[in-house]
């Protein structure tokens, strides 16, 4: 068994402290926009130059849609209850609760826009983030692990990690589950797709909803469900309903997206 004894902050300076969970969020969308334009090079033909240059006007489009998104799923899915009646909470973000289901709509709508003011394809921009995203999911995985939040369930296998946080029972290290399969392998297949496969534009976006949502139902039964939600129908936690409904989602939009690929 594996004991658990890592610090979630980096640096205490007192007033300030650097936590892991804030270079997360740092350190993925920085590498995030500067792998993004290796991405668009590789996506766009024509206009290249025009979809660079845009690029970084949309991070702070992203970057409102993942903090904003992240924190209102949070709020309205996970437990409004309690922050319904403690309105002030819900801007306190720095003491935890980000949704990844709310971000992601939090960034699509942010990416819809900004494409849409600038006309622009929404469809080069998704699968631009799609493409970048299992790195900041890796990195924030990572970080939960450090945090010792969002734990695996009870288990006697060999790497079961004891969170003395949480209590004496070794568990699943499912964050580490999460960060390996909704990290890298997912950046792996949707990066191999985009340089050895031509592909129509939104077909990685739409990669990445079925197959992020396919890891995390496989990663849902290894993690312990929230305290104050527990399983739905006894058996499914909201992440695994949520992914769900984000998969069947996702096949839709294959649809969609090649039914317009039939008309153009």
């Amino acid at each position: 068994m594996i004991l658990h004894n890592f610090d979630p902050i980096l640096i205490d300076f007192g007033l300030i402290q650097i936590r892991w969970y804030s270079l997360a969020y740092i350190f993925g969308i920085l590498i995030g926009w500067w792998y993004g334009k290796i991405i668009l090079v590789r996506q766009v033909g024509q206009n290249q130059s025009v979809y660079l240059s845009k690029f970084d006007d949309l991070i702070g489009y992203i970057i409102i849609g993942i903090i904003v998104g992240g924190r209102l799923g949070y709020v309205f899915v996970y437990n409004p209850a309690f922050y319904f009646d403690n309105i002030l909470e819900i801007f306190k973000i720095w003491k935890g609760g980000m949704s990844f289901h709310g971000g992601l709509i939090g960034v699509a709508l942010g990416a819809y826009i900004f494409s849409k003011k600038n006309n622009l394809n929404y469809k080069i921009y998704f699968d631009t983030i799609s493409a970048v995203a299992p790195i900041g999911i890796f990195l924030g995985r990572i970080s939960n692990f450090i945090n010792s939040e969002l734990y695996g369930s009870p288990t006697q296998k060999a790497w079961g990690v004891i969170f003395p946080n949480i209590d004496s029972l070794p568990r699943h290290p499912s964050q580490i589950y999460e960060a390996l399969l909704e990290g890298i392998f997912l950046f792996l297949i949707l990066n191999m797709l985009i340089f050895f496969r031509k592909n129509f534009h939104g077909f990685i976006s739409i990669v990445f909803l079925v197959l992020y949502s396919f890891f995390r139902i496989i990663c849902e039964q290894f993690r312990e469900p929230d305290n104050h939600i527990g399983y739905i129908f006894n058996y499914l936690s909201m992440g695994s309903i949520l992914s769900i409904m984000m998969m069947l989602f996702g096949f839709f939009l294959l649809l969609k997206f090649m039914n317009d690929e039939k008309n153009k």
